[in-house]
């Protein structure tokens, strides 16, 4: 048997439990967050677990989870970092010329004349989100140049904080009426998608966010090989193991335009077959790639 961490979602946590102890993966949830931890007596040894699922995404907590844990991950660090990186992801995707939206970085300070600049760069609204959230935490549309530097103040106040570790953010083209994806890639290949989609009363109200936390429903759909292939193409060029891949489809356009390296496991029915078997083989990889103790 391969004793698993989890540190993330407990969500992920219950729906992953059986399947995979079928498969010889016990799995214990282990959160990283929102405790307290005893530094000289810590509630966990090494040796207890032989891998973790994913890096905690808060990495200070993650760090001293990892400390005690001594696990491989199947997403480490660096993947979790990479992917949270919102800029850094579409810079490198453009680089390897990856369909990404039109996007501007701003790393703050910056002056209001430069910001006006950003903002005539773009066909009204512009979507303004924060380099480091998830979830659709901070994102804001704004339709006129006052409203967008009003959106700016705000987070040129975060900034001045020096507890606020990334201080970049993101001014981005809105593709209005596109069809949101989300596609999970298992080591190098596509085992499953969603569309994301608003109740229409939702959208009726003005809702424009299709994430899940904020309401949007996810149904499993099965994907057009271009689409599979572009997300296949993401997680290769991030060489990120297990990651989520959102896609935005227009009439005329499929652009990439964000990734997750701690994607939430959802119901298996949103899978292709034999997800769960291949879930398994990649956990006993990434157990097997430690030196302490091959399982």
């Amino acid at each position: 048997m391969i004793d698993l961490a989890v540190a993330n979602a407990k969500q992920t946590f219950r729906r992953m439990r059986e399947p995979l102890a079928e498969r010889g993966v016990r799995v214990h949830h282990v959160p990283a967050s929102e405790r307290t931890v005893d530094l000289t007596d810590p509630p966990w040894s090494p040796g207890e677990f032989d891998v973790g699922f994913v890096y905690p995404g808060r990495l200070m907590e993650g760090g001293v989870a990892d400390a005690f844990l001594e696990v491989p991950w199947l997403n480490d660090h660096d993947a979790v970092l990479t992917s949270r990186n919102k800029a850094e992801v579409l810079a490198r995707l453009e680089r390897a010329d990856l369909p990404i939206p039109s996007s501007v970085y701003v790393s703050n300070d910056v002056d209001e004349s430069a910001l006006s600049a950003v903002f005539e760069r773009f066909e009204p609204p512009v979507v303004v989100k924060p380099n480091s959230t998830t979830r659709g935490v901070g994102v804001a549309k704004a339709h006129d140049l006052d409203s967008f530097l009003g959106i700016c103040d705000y987070l040129s106040l975060v900034h001045d904080y020096r507890a606020t570790g990334d201080r970049s953010f993101l001014v981005q083209e809105y593709l209005p009426d596109a069809v949101d994806y989300r596609v999970m890639v298992l080591e190098g290949e596509c085992v499953g998608a969603v569309e994301r989609r608003l109740p229409d009363e939702a959208v009726a109200d003005g809702q424009w966010k299709h994430n899940v936390h904020r309401g949007a429903e996810a149904t499993g759909v099965s994907l057009p090989e271009t689409h599979r292939e572009l997300a296949e193409a993401v997680a290769a060029e991030l060489e990120i193991p297990l990651v989520g891949v959102d896609l935005l489809e227009t009439d005329d356009r499929l652009v990439v335009n964000e990734t997750n390296a701690r994607p939430t496991i959802d119901d298996e029915t949103k899978y292709e077959p034999g997800f769960y078997d291949r879930l398994a083989g990649a956990i006993r990889s990434a157990a097997a790639s430690d030196d302490r103790a091959p399982p």
